[in-house]
């Protein structure tokens, strides 16, 4: 080639790598740019997802602190169940908080510290002394001094969780002991604390391995791209994903502080599956497969946590202990020559066994009925996504024990209902519920008879006819009308029948016997249904549904004369409220399940005080509750009286329906407020009465918990006098058929009648007396007379008393 030509071949070649220079720049500041657009986007999301809240919290529920006290109506097995509830753990030696150990007679702990509202418990060592039924002492090891009273740490009894469905406790750094972090980087990431989020050297060194070997046998991620992974990205085996955790790892390490990092991990770090809920972080863990909080671990349960980070399904210690238990001991011979733990205690946590409880409590609550409740009432000022995310700690009124018994009186009653009355064996269903009447705190509820099955809630959705549970309402209505109504007003017990949206009703008592003119409190004990028809139909309908709208029925439903009978349909949980006001004696409180909500730091949010409303007049209120007392001394319930103890006073009523459909029983003690249901989903006819079903499943679960007798407190306008059981006319104590009965001032009897059977020299005086149970004495024999020195002392009204206030 000539020079010439060479030197234009030259000049061209030089022309292209000129551009090809060019086009390189340009492409490289091209790729740059985007490559600052990606890192920018990448920076972004760093930002956004790691800088605020970043996960989503499940609600927790607690049930309430149980407080003991010497004397304190509970025996060692029940103690040790709610020991069990708490997850405290079986001891040869008490060491941490959580231990407890079991004698004879006494049990030895150490409790849990906790904080709750204003009251803070200090961890105690404890001595608890028992007899068969009752805590007799409680002395503090430390100081050799009694205990009066103190609480233990309110028990964990369910949780509302993300959609996601992932469970996840979280913990602080500084929460998290610190033989754990030493464990972590030692076994996971050595050059933690010195490297900038990746590893070249690691990811050189592994890559050459795995190269040599022709397979991946060694990974090169530290603790950051490993947190990276399971925080911001899927877990799809890509370059592309390769390349975006290294360079969030990068990022990470460039805006957060290396602790920041690792409490991220120690809160992400999946752990193993329970359920349909995902385990994630170390304390969530600790719960689940050691029953304790985290900063109770001991050294071997720590070391087992750092194994299973290699894989929590392979090294499953409930599945696979064995496999468990070498990688665990692998991890603590790892930590000889890499940390500061002392080698003896390396030594002596490699001989433990792997420490874990053989059944976890559940992520599924087994107390589906009361959480429903929790949540509706929750519903009502905070938001669902709220439940899901927040991590908000919910501190309710649920007690294990009344719990625990309820269940067991159901179930054994049930299969004797079964048994007795030839009803197939499984098909009675039941709904229960049980408040506390001072304050309307629910305690136990029951919406199944299969108690663990979180679907259909009877309690709260089942609305079925309540049949005579109707009737108080009726009575207190006309007790509270200006009509002179009182407890032995005659009420007519005749054939009955009118014309009902054009057709004739002929309505029956239960017994299809009439029995002629009955007072007032008879009616509503024997449940009669002609009289409390008329009744209801002589105050007027709406009337009636006025006292039902404030005992508190919120729903409007249309009355008819059938409305009279209880064909008025109602959950469980609308009767509950219906008949708590009568139970505190005309005060309405709010049926509630939560006393307090707070963050999941435990800073309080909202408290849910004690609220009392004065709704009803005390005074009808005070002289229904004595006839509904005469339900069960004489009435439909009387065969309460062979269930529960002598000394327990209750009041109550019973309601059957149609064909025998339902079978109700709503009743209360001093203390208690019980509504039990039984029924069938296929509305077949049950058999049952409220009398012989309901009732006896109501006396089974009363007869099981402590309870106070029902007292009721009498009003001044309101006086007991001595009666003619038949005509309702003032009497003489010591008459065959007088009982005492309360009247309130203006509408006490006037009409005297004299005693024949009695042959006396004076006349008895009308007593005025305190409130006793409507009765008739045992004793028909005449009683002799009180001499007229006596007459001067008596406390309630002499003859003279009487004719003058008579003439008033």
């Amino acid at each position: 080639m000539k020079p010439s030509e060479q030197r234009k071949a030259s000049r061209k070649v030089l022309h292209w790598k000129r551009w090809l220079w060019k086009l390189g720049l340009l492409g490289s500041i091209v790729a740059a740019a985007f490559f600052l657009i990606y890192l920018s986007e990448l920076n972004e999301k760093v930002q956004q997802q790691f800088a605020g809240k970043r996960w989503a919290l499940p609600t927790s529920v607690y049930g309430r602190p149980l407080e003991i006290y010497p004397g304190m109506r509970i025996g060692m097995k029940d103690f040790l169940y709610e020991l069990s509830f708490m997850q405290y753990q079986p001891a040869h030696r008490i060491k941490i908080p959580g231990d407890y150990q079991k004698h004879r007679t006494t049990i030895e702990l150490k409790t849990r510290p906790f904080s709750l509202e204003d009251n803070t418990e200090p961890s105690r060592h404890l001595r608890l002394r028992f007899d068969a039924q009752r805590l007799i002492s409680i002395t503090d090891l430390s100081t050799q001094k009694p205990v009066d009273i103190l609480q233990l740490n309110p028990p964990l009894i369910g949780r509302f969780y993300p959609k996601h469905g992932e469970n996840r406790v979280l913990v602080q750094l500084q929460d998290v002991p610190e033989t754990l972090v030493e464990m972590l980087v030692a076994t996971e990431d050595r050059k933690f604390y010195e490297h900038i989020g990746i590893d070249v050297f690691a990811i050189l060194r592994a890559t050459l391995t795995n190269l040599k070997e022709m397979r991946v046998v060694q990974g090169a991620s530290t603790l950051t791209q490993q947190l990276v992974k399971n925080f911001f990205l899927t877990r799809a085996q890509t370059l592309q994903r390769k390349i975006e955790e290294a360079c969030m790892a990068l990022l990470l390490e460039w805006h957060y502080e290396k602790e920041e990092i690792l409490e991220a991990y120690f809160n992400e770090v999946y752990l193993g599956q329970d359920g349909e809920h995902a385990i994630h972080g170390v304390a969530q863990a600790s719960y689940f497969y050691f029953g304790r909080p985290l900063q109770e671990l001991q050294l071997h349960q720590q070391a087992l946590l750092v194994a299973m980070l290699k894989g929590p399904s392979q090294y499953n210690p409930r599945r696979f202990p064995k496999k468990a238990l070498k990688r665990r001991n692998l991890v603590l011979s790892m930590l000889v020559s890499t940390t500061t733990i002392d080698e003896g205690l390396l030594v002596h946590a490699s001989e433990q066994s792997l420490g874990i409880v053989e059944k976890p409590h559940s992520s599924q609550t087994p107390f589906p009925s009361f959480l429903a409740l929790v949540k509706r009432q929750l519903l009502e000022e905070y938001a669902e996504a709220d439940l899901q995310s927040e991590g908000l700690q919910v501190f309710t009124t649920f007690d294990p024990q009344f719990q625990r018994k309820m269940e067991r009186a159901i179930d054994k009653k049930l299969k004797q209902l079964e048994a007795s009355y030839r009803i197939k064996s499984k098909t009675l269903e039941v709904a229960s519920i049980l408040t506390n009447t001072n304050n309307g705190e629910v305690l136990a509820m029951v919406g199944g008879r299969n108690f663990r099955f979180p679907g259909f809630n009877r309690v709260l959705d089942a609305k079925r006819p309540i049949g005579s549970l109707i009737k108080p309402v009726v009575y207190l209505a006309a007790l509270s009308e200006a009509k002179g109504y009182h407890l032995m007003s005659l009420l007519d017990d005749s054939s009955l029948e009118m014309v009902v949206n054009g057709k004739k009703w002929r309505p029956q008592n239960y017994d299809r016997k009439f029995h002629g003119n009955v007072p007032f409190y008879q009616a509503l004990a024997h449940s009669y249904n002609l009289p409390s028809i008329r009744l209801g139909l002589e105050v007027g309908l709406d009337k009636v549904q006025q006292a039902l709208q404030q005992l508190g029925f919120q729903r409007t439903v249309e009355f008819f004369p059938s409305s009279l009978l209880g064909s008025v349909e109602m959950s469980v949980f609308e009767v509950a409220k219906l008949y708590a006001p009568l139970a505190s004696g005309g005060f309405f409180t709010p049926i509630q399940t939560i006393r307090s909500v707070a963050t999941h730091e435990g800073i309080p949010l909202k408290r849910y005080p004690l609220a009392i409303e004065h709704t009803l007049d005390v005074v009808p209120v005070y002289l229904l509750n004595v006839a509904l007392k005469s339900v069960i001394e004489e009435g439909t319930g009387r065969k309460l009286k062979k269930i529960l103890p002598a000394h327990l006073d209750v009041a109550g009523k019973t309601g059957t329906t149609n064909d025998l459909k339902d079978s109700w029983f709503a009743g209360y003690t001093g203390d208690r407020l019980a509504v039990v249901w039984l029924g069938k989903d296929n509305n077949q006819s049950t058999k049952l009465t409220g009398s012989s079903g309901a009732l006896a499943v109501w006396g089974e679960i009363i007869k099981s918990i402590p309870s106070k007798s029902l007292q009721l407190h009498q009003p001044e306008n309101v006086e007991w006098l001595t009666v003619n059981q038949d005509s309702g006319a003032l009497t003489e104590e010591q008459c065959p058929n007088a009982i005492r009965v309360p009247f309130t001032r203006d509408s006490r009897p006037t009409e005297l009648q004299p005693c024949p059977e009695l042959v006396t020299e004076q006349v008895q005086p009308i007593e005025v007396v305190k409130e006793k149970p409507l009765q008739t004495p045992v004793s028909k024999a005449p009683v002799k007379s009180p001499s007229p020195k006596s007459l001067d002392n008596e406390q309630g009204w002499g003859i003279f008393q009487w004719l003058k206030g008579l003439f008033e």
